[in-house]
């Protein structure tokens, strides 16, 4: 069993920036594709970025594009979330997610392990 903790969310103003760390357990963890999502009040979880095991590979959905950049280091068994240039539409529970043995995915059901999210709120 994988157990995956967020933390580094928090209020921020429009234009600023925040850094997300995922940090999970386990020997393994350089063999997990790893993921963050969002939920904002009322609306579907939605994908945000996502990185290979290597690091080598990253994705990102077009609304984050050139703003949120997703890191790992894999000798500290944990993955970031850099998030620049922020808007409110970015406010929303983050979730980081890890994938065991696949490749990464924009697909939240193709992921194993699941943390309890971190909230992130960007004022106007």
């Amino acid at each position: 069993q994988v157990q995956v903790v967020e933390s580094g969310g928090g209020l921020v103003q429009a234009g600023g920036s925040l850094r997300l760390s995922c940090s999970a357990s386990g020997r393994t963890f350089s063999r997990y594709a790893m993921a963050w999502f969002r939920q904002a009040p009322g609306k579907e979880r939605e994908f945000v970025a996502a990185i290979s095991a290597s690091g080598l590979n990253t994705y990102y959905a077009d609304s984050v594009k050139g703003r949120f950049t997703i890191s790992r280091d894999n000798a500290r068994n944990t993955v970031y979330l850099q998030m620049n240039s922020l808007k409110p539409e970015d406010t929303a529970d983050y979730y980081c997610a890890a994938r065991n043995g696949g490749s990464y995915s924009a697909r939240a059901p193709l992921y194993d392990y699941w943390g309890q999210g971190t909230q992130v709120t960007v004022s106007s």
